[in-house]
């Protein structure tokens, strides 16, 4: 009974983790289609796309986690 309410807190922290990080990374393509982000210079932008990259990299890692887990 305790593994089973630790796997279910552990599997629903993946999913909040997931949710948050799908949302700071919808925010960030937005902006990155915005004409803001086209003002900033070179080197800014091609941080913002690389983080924008790793975010959805690392949502799908946790999307696989969860496939994994049920």
């Amino acid at each position: 009974q305790q593994i089973k309410i630790n796997m279910e807190s552990f599997v629903q922290r993946i999913i909040d983790e997931k949710k948050e990080l799908d949302e700071r990374t919808g925010k960030l393509k937005i902006f990155i289609a915005s004409d803001r982000f086209k003002t900033l210079n070179t080197e800014m932008r091609a941080l913002m796309e690389e983080q924008y990259f790793t975010m959805d990299h690392y949502s799908q890692i946790l999307g696989k986690r969860l496939h994994l887990l049920e």
